[in-house]
């Protein structure tokens, strides 16, 4: 996805040239592609010139948007979102703990996006790009 919004306005970009670029299978590539199309954050362009492109602008995708669909649900430990697995959850101390702790992780994948990490990436060029 960083790749994507680095290469935004400049047409569909190939997945054999992400691969290259962030030095990642393009098998594993097209595992992510559906997932993101489906969910609407990325549009392909099918023939000789295709490609894939961003659907929305950098500064509209959070990180928490890419990580959920890739990941599913963002969860520190499975009866925070899901109460009903555990009988004592509703007395559960620690879970209050995880809780609070899935809550701020989610705020914070939130407050990034693709636009931050452009400029991050812009801040430090020549290093590492990582294909998220």
């Amino acid at each position: 996805m960083l790749d994507l919004a680095l290469h935004e306005g400049q047409g569909p970009v190939p997945l054999r040239d992400i691969a290259r670029r962030q030095d990642i299978s393009e098998k594993y590539l097209w595992h992510l592609i559906p997932p993101l199309k489906n969910a609407g954050l990325i549009h392909s362009t099918r023939g000789a010139n295709g490609g894939y492109v961003l659907a929305k602008p950098p500064s509209q995708i959070t990180l928490k948007d890419i990580l959920s669909v890739l990941e599913g649900p963002l969860c520190l430990v499975a009866c925070v979102e899901k109460p009903s697995l555990c009988k004592r959850a509703s007395t559960c101390v620690p879970r209050e703990i995880w809780q609070e702790a899935t809550e701020k992780l989610l705020l914070t994948l939130s407050s990034f996006t693709l636009e931050d990490m452009i400029k991050k990436h812009r801040r430090t060029s020549g290093a590492l790009s990582y294909a998220i």
